[in-house]
Parts: structure tokens; sequence; C-alpha cells
């Protein structure tokens, strides 16, 4: 990404974040979400937003509920966005499920070296 897609995509997250924490209770039913990363296309006409479900076993509703108020959240994020770009990015929301897959190999990893023999030290008596 160039530095202006850059620029403009950390101003969309932070903008987001906010909106979010806002209107958490109207639009993602309670549930905690952070933005994990926000990438924009070169003519800043669409944005990727990944986002992070914590402690939520409701998954498929949470990403139901950014379809359902997608219009509303686009236009709340025009209402900050508007003296600064003159067309708003449509937005398509992913989930990072980095931690998840994460979480899920080091618990793996753990198993693996589990029944390993004890590391022997290169101390000489």
């Amino acid at each position: 990404m160039g530095l202006r897609q850059e620029k403009f995509a950390k101003q969309v997250q932070r903008d987001l974040g906010e909106l979010f924490q806002q209107h958490r209770h109207e639009w993602l039913g309670g549930e905690f979400i952070t933005i994990s990363s926000v990438l924009a296309s070169p003519d800043l006409g669409y944005i990727k937003v990944y986002v992070s479900l914590y402690n939520t076993k409701k998954r498929d509703h949470v990403m139901e509920s950014f379809e359902l108020h997608a219009r509303a959240i686009r236009m709340e994020l025009a209402k900050r966005l508007k003296n600064q770009i003159k067309k708003i990015p449509e937005l398509t929301f992913f989930e990072d499920d980095t931690l998840d897959y994460m979480n899920k190999m080091d618990k793996i990893f753990s198993e693996m070296h589990k029944n390993d023999p004890p590391a022997i030290s290169d101390k000489e008596d």
C-alpha cells in the first residue's frame, strides 16, 4: 500500500473503532470486537475491514450484523470523512481468526513436546 492508502486506512480504522464503541449494543448486540486491520484499494473506493471477535459464541450472528448494518455504518463513517474524500468507500467486513489459529497451533506444539525428554545442560562438572 502507498502512503496515502495507509494514512486513509488508519483514519478509517480509528473512526470505525469509535463508531463501534458508540453503537456496540445497536449494531453488534453488545459483543466486544476489535478492528485488527483495514486495507484500502488504490482509488480509496473499497475498504476491507478485518475484525477480531473475543469471547463470543455468536460469531456468525456478529458477522451477519455487519452485513445488516453496513449501510448505517457507511453513513456514520461518511459523516466523519466527508471533508477528506469525495467518494465514501464501500465497506466489506471479514473475520480475523489469527488469534484462534495461533492458540490452536500453540496447543498442538505443546502436545507434541509434552513427551520430549528433558534437555541436557552443556555444563561440565
